[in-house]
């Protein structure tokens, strides 16, 4: 995946300081994905919409998708996440820019680890999860937690929903995907495309159920979640 660094100067610093600067990332990919991504979430969303909801953002990378949302859907509050420093400044820098009043302030959180240690968030208190080109891009211990502390702090009927490309029954197609995750394997042993069904039963396991499967552009899936 290509980044490019861009720098936002229009963020004020203190009284007698110079502006704050702030690296704003910026993902061609996100950039493709986001309207798309943006689409399928109302879809899932609308019946909702009458009230505020609480998003969580697992891995938010540069930040691009979770503004862009809270532009289209003003009535998520949107809690985005990362555990890289460089992930949580840009995710900053979008939100300043964006004036997006939405999104809250970024979080360390590693979803590899206990629900507890998810930045404080209490049971059943998100109505919707997403992660993004996350499973594909961490050991399979990530995705273990992710189901786990998915199945903690979703409200009932609240809806988790990842993206990606991935595995059918131990299968990867087209050929693009194939060659996505030995790159992947090559970077990172533990890396690579999950398998569909692997994560069915990791949804089942935790009171989940999968429901969804939707083609997305670019041999991507969007895999849609419930809590029961």
């Amino acid at each position: 995946m290509i980044i490019f660094f861009l720098v936002a100067q229009n963020l004020k610093g203190r009284s007698g300081q110079k502006p704050l600067i702030q690296t704003m990332l910026l993902s061609p990919a996100a950039e493709r994905s986001q309207d798309g991504l943006l689409s399928v979430l109302w879809e899932l969303l609308e019946d909702r919409s009458h009230r505020e909801l609480f998003g969580l953002e697992l891995g938010s990378g540069t930040g691009q998708h979770v503004v862009h949302f809270a532009q289209g859907m003003p009535f998520v509050r949107w809690q985005p996440s990362d555990v890289k420093e460089e992930a949580r400044s840009s995710i900053k820098a979008y939100i300043e820019a964006t004036k997006a009043k939405t999104v809250l302030e970024p979080v360390y959180l590693d979803a590899s680890q206990t629900w507890e240690k998810w930045a404080g968030l209490p049971q059943s208190s998100c109505d919707i999860i997403i992660a993004i080109n996350l499973l594909q891009y961490s050991p399979f211990r990530t995705a273990e937690g992710v189901f786990k502390g998915s199945g903690q702090v979703l409200k009932q009927n609240g809806l988790l929903m990842t993206y990606g490309p991935y595995a059918i029954n131990g299968t990867i197609t087209p050929t693009c995907n194939e060659q996505l995750d030995h790159t992947l394997r090559q970077m990172n042993p533990d890396w690579g495309l999950p398998d569909i069904d692997v994560l069915r039963q990791l949804a089942f396991s935790n009171g989940m159920r999968m429901e969804r499967m939707i083609e997305m552009p670019e041999s991507n899936k969007c895999l849609v979640f419930r809590k029961l």
